[in-house]
C-alpha cells in the first residue's frame, strides 16, 4: 500500500491539506470527459464492439478476475474475445502481444496472468486504441474486445461499461484523488451499463457505499479459491490443512492486500502478513523469512516470483463467481452493435 491510502478511508489532517488538489483534479477530469462527450477530443471506435471493465476508485477492486470470468462467458456463448490492458508495472508503453510465458516486468503482471488464464489473445499498451488495433491485426477472428480497466480512457469508444465496486472499501472518504480514492464521483455509476459489487469475504467490514442508481443494473461477484499451487512444481497442489500449525508467511503486492489476508484467515490459516504496494517489483529477498516453512502469495504476484521460486512458495489461484445474467446482459448489448 502507498503511504497515503490509509488516509483515503477517513478524513484526516492530510485529507484537509490535499482537498484543494482534489478540487482541481475533479475540475480537470470533468472538463476532459465533457470534451470527449462533445467530440472536441475524438473517441476512436474500433471495428468490433468493446466492453470496458473498470472502476471509479484507485487500487484493486477485482477487475482482472471479472475480466477472466467475462471472457470465459463470452466464449461459452460463441464469441471470440480478445483482451487489452494498460500493462501496469510493465516497462513498455507501446502495443505489445502478451503470451503466457512473457516477462511480467516488460508486459505487466496482470497482463501475463490474463494471458495464462484466459486462452484469449492479449495485448497491452498505454494507448488502448493502438493496442486494440494491434490485437485485431494479429487475431482477425476476434469479434469483441474486453478492456481490463480503462473506464476513464475515453479515447477508446466503448459499447458496454461495467464498473466494479469493492464493498469492503466502498468509496472511502468520498473525496477525489489525491485527498481520497475516487477517480470519478459516484454519480458516474448512473451512466454505466452495470455495477458489479465485489462482496469479497463475509468477514470483511462492509461500509456503506451509499445508494446506487436505481436505473443501473447491479450484480454481485465473489472471489473463490481454496487450493494452493506450488510455484516450483505447478502440478503439486495443497489444501489449507497442509499449512496449519506451520510457520507461514503471506505476501501480497496487490491493490488491497487485506483482501488476500482475509481470504487466508477465512480458510483457517494463521500467518505473518506482509502487505506490499500494488505491482511490487519482487526480488528474492522479499520472500526470505527466517524459519518460514511456507510462503503464500496471490496468483498475480506469483507471475513475478516464479523465476526465483523455491519449494516453499505457493500461490492461491482465485476465480470470480458472478451471476450468469451479467454475461447475458453484456451479450444482449453487444447484439445491438451487430
Amino acid at each position: 500500500m502507498t503511504w497515503v491510502e490509509p488516509h483515503w478511508q477517513r478524513f484526516t489532517p492530510l485529507t484537509a491539506v490535499l482537498c484543494p488538489l482534489s478540487v482541481l483534479f475533479g475540475a480537470a477530469a470533468a472538463a476532459r470527459r465533457a470534451a470527449f462527450r462533445a467530440g472536441v477530443i475524438p473517441s476512436v471506435r474500433l471495428p468490433v464492439p468493446v466492453v470496458v471493465v473498470g472502476n471509479i476508485t484507485a487500487g484493486g477492486t477485482g477487475k482482472t478476475p471479472l475480466v477472466l470470468w467475462l471472457a470465459a462467458g463470452l466464449r461459452a456463448r460463441g464469441r471470440i474475445p480478445g483482451i487489452v490492458s494498460r500493462g501496469y508495472g510493465g516497462s513498455s508503453g507501446a502495443p505489445r502481444r502478451v503470451l503466457p510465458d512473457s516477462d511480467p516486468y516488460a508486459c505487466g503482471d496482470e497482463a501475463v496472468l490474463l494471458a495464462r488464464r484466459s486462452g484469449c489473445e492479449v495485448w497491452t499498451g498505454a494507448d488502448r486504441v493502438a493496442a486494440g488495433r494491434a490485437l485485431l491485426a494479429a487475431q482477425p477472428a476476434c469479434d469483441v474486445l474486453v478492456s481490463d480497466d480503462g473506464l476513464q480512457h475515453y479515447a477508446l469508444a466503448r459499447d458496454v461499461e461495467l464498473c466494479v465496486v469493492d464493498t469492503a472499501r466502498g468509496f472511502g472518504n468520498g473525496w477525489l484523488l489525491p485527498a481520497g480514492p475516487l477517480r470519478e464521483r459516484p454519480s458516474r455509476l448512473a451512466t454505466v451499463d452495470a455495477v458489479v459489487l465485489n462482496t469479497g469475504d463475509r468477514n470483511a467490514p462492509q461500509p456503506p457505499i451509499g445508494p446506487l442508481p436505481a436505473e443501473t443494473p447491479c450484480f454481485t461477484m465473489r472471489l473463490q479459491g481454496s487450493e494452493f499451487r506450488n510455484l516450483l512444481d505447478p502440478g503439486r497442489r495443497a489444501g489449507p490443512q497442509q499449512f496449519r500449525g506451520k510457520r507461514v508467511h503471506a505476501v501480497a503486492g496487490i491493490g488491497d492486500p487485506q483482501r488476500f489476508f482475509r481470504h487466508l484467515r477465512g480458510m483457517g490459516l494463521e500467518f505473518t502478513a506482509h502487505p506490499l504496494s500494488d505491482h511490487h517489483p519482487f526480488a528474492p529477498s522479499d520472500l526470505e523469512f527466517a524459519g518460514a516453512e511456507a510462503v503464500l502469495m496471490t496468483e498475480k504476484d506469483a507471475v513475478k516470483c516464479r523465476r526465483f521460486a523455491s519449494a516453499s512458495h505457493w500461490e492461491l489461484p482465485v476465480d470470480a463467481a458472478a451471476d450468469s445474467a451479467l454475461a447475458d446482459l453484456v451479450l444482449r448489448k453487444l447484439r445491438t452493435r451487430g
